[in-house]
């Protein structure tokens, strides 16, 4: 339900502030003088494209907002998917702003886009007028209000349904990955083949690299490396004056001092270095001795290197991210190997659930059609009260070649309003007063269906008058005892049922001319039901059938 709107710069309006009611909502007033204003300010603030003169002249920018109640479980559910966040008192605040270049809009102060703005007001109004979008002539949502009329028969049905198609897509997935294209599914093994091969006759080992290089380097500075220890080993041990035999004839020296001056520890101290230059004289022949220096080898040692790089170019940056792609293939070449008989369990479960699917768009056609039919005899019996006599309508339901979450059925609202016409979609309809008459209808029949808060009715008098009119007057009292009714009308009928009625004037003020909109208390609403009923000129007569046609309206609206 929309509680509260602001207009600013939109068209005539300078700025109009209104608050409606619940229930039935009527708004009044001449022709021209701005209705179809508040109406397109309307659609405005629940995402439609304003037209090119949507903004007031000399203003540079036109303001809408509205305060909505958030009346539902879907629109809170909506709200929390879309990360918006209701008001502490369940409400929900619209602004939407329109410049020459751009449009900005704010739901409960976070910015949406306009595609967004519409998922949410999908579910806060629905608005029937002759030239505006109808929720009502799109198949999928009337499919949609024919399962709310089913009620939760068929919402089990529903979820079943959706769980089995999860499991259906899951199964499939895993097939095509099975089978896939058979060229594609051979190209793919010998691919996997050769890797495998390529990799097996490298016979990589974990830490090669690391000893490669290091081997590397030694065979390229063999020179340098074996000059270097032969200086050293001449220095220590193999020259004219080796270090190890003067550190040998030095420690009885030293012995001698120690007797005296025990406390220097020379002697004891230099037998450890003389251990430890022995040990380094040790493994200075062994590494001088494993000097390689067949240039052959070295030329091994660089081809393993490029064939390491090359392979990790291709299958990762180390050699065990290799080993481990490795294994990888290997799995898959079994997985491959064995995938045959998997692929005959995911074909019989395929047709277990093709069938299970089958069986519940079956049950749930079936529902469909029963309350389908309870519906449109309804309807039909609605319209006759409308004046539409001679009309047939028709809740058509057809089979559709792909299963989706609603399953397989297409919904189509047909009618006939003339005798001998044949049935068309409701959007080949030609006359907007019985587009009016028909929604009127539908809304009246499925109201408990329907979970939309507010309904807007643009006009939906068009064509009707006498009795026919005053059956509108109830079906829409009718409606409105459910939820929010907003209607622009010109019958007194109508305006005399409403619980709150606002009438749209247009002025000059300074002259620019001005649309206002105010609230009527009970004597303002007697003299504008006076106009409606008898035209410019207001006489007694008029006034005082004017008062008697609210005094029974009041009265009907207690029964």
């Amino acid at each position: 339900m929309i509680s509260h709107l602001r207009i600013r710069n939109v068209a005539l309006i300078n700025e109009v502030e209104v608050g409606f009611g619940p229930g039935l909502n009527v708004l009044t007033g001449e022709t021209g003088a701005g209705k179809s204003i508040v109406v397109d300010s309307i659609l405005f603030l629940l995402g439609e494209r304003p037209g090119k003169d949507f903004i007031r002249m000399g203003a540079e920018t036109a303001l809408v907002e509205g305060i909505f109640e958030i009346e539902t479980d879907a629109l809170s559910g909506m709200l929390k998917a879309l990360n918006v966040e209701g008001l502490d008192d369940g409400q929900l605040f619209i602004e939407r702003t329109q410049t020459a270049k751009k449009t900005v809009c704010k739901v409960n102060g976070r910015t949406v886009t306009v595609g967004m703005l519409k998922e949410i007001s999908a579910l806060l109004a629905d608005v029937h007028g002759q030239h505006e979008h109808q929720s009502l002539l799109d198949t999928d949502k009337q499919l949609a209000l024919l399962d709310q009329f089913c009620g939760a028969a068929l919402e089990g049905h529903k979820r079943r349904l959706e769980h089995v198609l999860h499991l259906y897509r899951e199964n499939g997935k895993k097939l095509r990955q099975l089978i896939g294209n058979e060229n594609q599914r051979q190209s793919q093994t010998e691919m996997w083949q050769y890797q495998l091969d390529e990799i097996e006759k490298a016979r990589l080992k974990p830490g090669e690299e690391d000893e490669l290089i290091l081997k590397r380097n030694r065979l390229s500075q063999y020179e340098a490396l074996n000059a270097a220890a032969d200086a050293a080993l001449s220095l220590l041990a193999d020259g004219e004056n080796p270090a190890v035999d003067a550190l040998g004839q030095a420690v009885p020296f030293l012995q001698k001092i120690e007797k005296t001056e025990p406390q220097t520890n020379l002697a004891g101290r230099l037998t450890e270095g003389f251990t430890q230059v022995n040990d380094v004289v040790s493994e200075l022949r062994h590494y001088s001795e494993g000097l390689d220096a067949d240039p052959n080898e070295l030329e091994r040692v660089e081809n393993r290197l490029d064939t390491l790089y090359r392979l990790k170019k291709k299958y990762g940056a180390t050699v065990e991210a290799i080993l481990k792609h490795r294994d990888e293939l290997s799995q898959k070449m079994e997985s491959l190997l064995n995938s045959a008989e998997e692929i005959k369990k995911l074909k019989i479960k395929k047709r277990e659930l093709t069938n299970e699917i089958t069986g519940v768009c079956g049950v749930m056609a079936a529902l469909r059609k029963k309350h389908a039919e309870t519906a449109q005899e309804s309807i039909q019996e609605v319209l006759r009260d409308l004046g539409m006599a001679d009309a047939r309508f028709e809740i058509a339901l057809a089979a559709k070649t792909v299963f989706g979450p609603e399953g397989n059925d297409r919904a189509e609202f047909l009618i006939a309003p003339n005798p001998g016409e044949p049935m068309k979609p409701l959007n080949r309809i030609a006359s907007g007063g019985e587009m009016s008459r028909v929604m009127l209808a539908i809304k009246s029949v499925l109201a408990e269906a329907d979970r939309i808060g507010c309904v807007i009715f643009d006009e939906v008098d068009a064509g009707v008058s006498g009795r026919t009119a005053q059956m509108v007057s109830e079906k829409l009292m009718g409606i409105g005892r459910s939820r929010q009714i907003l209607c622009i009308t010109h019958l007194p009928q109508i305006a005399a049922m409403a619980d709150s009625h606002f009438l749209i004037e247009k002025n000059t003020l300074n002259e620019r001319t001005i649309t206002s909109v105010k609230a009527l208390d009970n004597k303002a609403i007697i003299s504008e039901l006076a106009r409606l009923i008898g035209g410019a000129e207001i006489t007694e007569a008029t006034l005082n059938a004017a008062g008697e046609m609210k005094q029974q309206a009041d009265k009907l609206k207690k029964l």
